[in-house]
């Protein structure tokens, strides 16, 4: 029998460092969610007091399990802990300094569910702050991925795909230093034959000055990386694939 939305539920995974300027708004965004069958992973790299003494202020609330780490230990490693520890079934993630729609949970269930689709994303909003003034750029992705299209345009946010816990089992993000959710999107796709986008704005992805991701050419250094030693990609395949990736970067994130 299709499950419905009275009976699941679904595990918020979020690495979290650092971030005391914006988690709070990011936590604020699930629990103000309309679907409340949730229950929220955060895991901490050993931040600094600022944030950590935010992240108190919600270590009582029963849908909020936080685990502390006394090492730094990058997202990657964060979110493998977390999915290990997920029981319910389906599996969402966020970064700590993105904004969710009150609505995306219900949604893009109701649309998974509808659809019987294992693993969706959607549409989302990248901003910045520049000179005092908030930059902004809708993200609409295609409609459907599979592993060959999505290695020549990466539009899949992390913070807006959720996959059924299943599906996942023993998939992992890498330990890379960044671009670890490339390779964990990459497995999934050679596991199922497409990935399905729910056609609305639900998301706010923040890019933030200086942050490991916001450099092009490294993320592109690391996707190549990643192509060769995990992908096990082609010298003219992966060469393929930084060209595509790059030219779809600049559609969606030429910001002037």
């Amino acid at each position: 029998m299709r499950e419905n939305l009275n009976n699941i539920g679904v595990d918020i995974i979020m690495p979290n460092y650092n971030s005391y300027p914006f988690i709070e708004e990011t936590i604020q965004s699930i629990i103000k969610q309309s679907f409340q069958n949730w229950k929220l992973n955060i895991v901490d790299a050993s931040s600094d007091n600022e944030t950590q003494k935010i992240l108190k202020k919600y270590s009582d609330h029963p849908n909020i399990n936080i685990i502390w780490l006394k090492k730094n230990k990058k997202a990657g490693f964060c979110r493998n802990l977390a999915i290990r520890k997920s029981k319910l079934e389906y599996i969402a993630f966020i970064d700590s300094d993105d904004i969710w729609d009150s609505n995306k949970l219900l949604k893009q269930l109701s649309f998974m569910l509808k659809n019987n689709y294992q693993f969706s994303y959607t549409n989302y909003t990248a901003f910045k702050n520049k000179k005092n003034k908030e930059i902004i750029r809708k993200i609409n992705p295609p409609k459907k991925f599979d592993f060959d299209s999505f290695i020549k345009n990466t539009s899949i946010g992390t913070s807006t795909m959720i996959a059924k816990r299943s599906l996942i089992q023993n998939i992992k993000f890498s330990r890379t230093r960044i671009c670890e959710d490339y390779f964990f999107k990459c497995q999934i796709l050679k596991k199922i034959k497409f990935a399905y986008c729910l056609d609305e704005n639900l998301t706010k992805y923040r890019i933030r000055k200086n942050s490991l991701q916001s450099n092009k050419l490294r993320n592109l250094y690391w996707i190549w990386n990643i192509n060769r030693n995990y992908n096990r990609l082609s010298f003219v395949k992966n060469f393929i694939s930084i060209m595509f990736i790059s030219i779809n970067s600049f559609k969606k994130y030429g910001f002037k």
